[in-house]
C-alpha cells in the first residue's frame, strides 16, 4: 500500500475519472484519480458495485512533469489521441498517458496540475509541514466519526467521491488519514493557518485494497 497520504500530502486538489495507459504495459484502463499535493492516487471501480473503489497505486508528482499534447497519433504509445496529456518522469523517462472524455475536463486537469505545483512551492517557502500531533488528531477523527456512523474498517461501504469540478473554483478537499487506513474525507475551504487541524468533516469515502 505504501506510506500514508499524510506523510507527504495535506489537500485533495482535484478528482475525476479518465482513461489511462502506462508504459511499458500499454493497455488502456479506466481509473478514478485523486490529485493531492505531491502525489496522485489511482483507484479502480468495482466491476459490480461501481460505487466502490479499490486502491491501485500512486504517482509521485514531484518526479513528473505534465505534457500537453495535441489530438492525433502518438508515437510513444502508438495510439490515436483526443483530449489527452502525459505525465513524464524526469528521472526514468517513463510516461503515463491520460484521456479525458471532453476537452473541458482535460483543461480542468491541466489547471489542477498547475495548482498542485503552485501549492507545493508555496508550502516550501513558508515551511509548511504536517506535525505528528496533527496526524494523531486526524487518526482519532477517523475512528470517532466511523464509530458514530457505524462504519467498520472491515466492512465495504460505498464511497461518495466528489464529481469533477473546476480546481480554481471548487472548495478544497482534504484527507485525514493515510490510504492504508482506507479513508478519504471532504472538508470545506481549508487554510494553512487554521487550527485545530482539518475541521468541518462532512463526508466519508472508504476504499478497499
Amino acid at each position: 500500500m505504501g506510506d500514508d497520504i499524510l506523510d507527504r500530502s495535506s489537500e485533495l486538489i482535484y478528482t475525476g475519472e479518465m482513461s489511462w495507459i502506462y508504459q511499458p504495459y500499454g493497455r488502456n484502463q479506466q481509473r478514478v484519480f485523486f490529485l493531492f499535493d505531491h502525489q496522485m492516487v489511482l483507484c479502480k471501480k468495482d466491476l459490480i458495485r461501481r460505487d466502490i473503489l479499490y486502491y491501485k497505486g500512486r504517482i509521485d508528482m514531484d518526479k513528473y512533469e505534465v505534457v500537453d499534447i495535441e489530438d492525433g497519433r502518438d508515437d510513444d504509445f502508438n495510439v490515436s489521441m483526443k483530449n489527452a496529456f502525459k505525465l513524464h518522469n524526469k528521472e526514468t523517462e517513463e510516461m503515463h498517458l491520460f484521456f479525458a472524455k471532453k476537452l473541458e475536463e482535460k483543461l480542468r486537469w491541466l489547471r489542477a496540475f498547475r495548482e498542485e505545483r503552485k501549492m507545493v512551492k508555496e508550502d516550501e517557502k513558508i515551511g509548511f509541514e504536517i506535525s505528528e500531533n496533527q496526524k494523531r488528531q486526524a487518526a482519532m477523527t477517523v475512528k470517532k466519526v466511523s464509530k458514530q456512523k457505524g462504519v467498520s474498517y472491515s466492512k465495504s461501504v460505498p464511497p461518495a467521491y466528489p464529481p469533477p469540478q473546476d480546481p480554481l473554483n471548487q472548495g478544497q478537499y482534504m484527507v485525514t488519514d493515510g490510504i492504508s487506513q482506507s479513508q478519504v474525507f471532504e472538508f470545506t475551504e481549508p487554510r494553512r493557518s487554521q487550527a485545530p487541524f482539518w475541521q468541518n468533516f462532512s463526508r466519508l469515502t472508504p476504499f478497499k485494497k
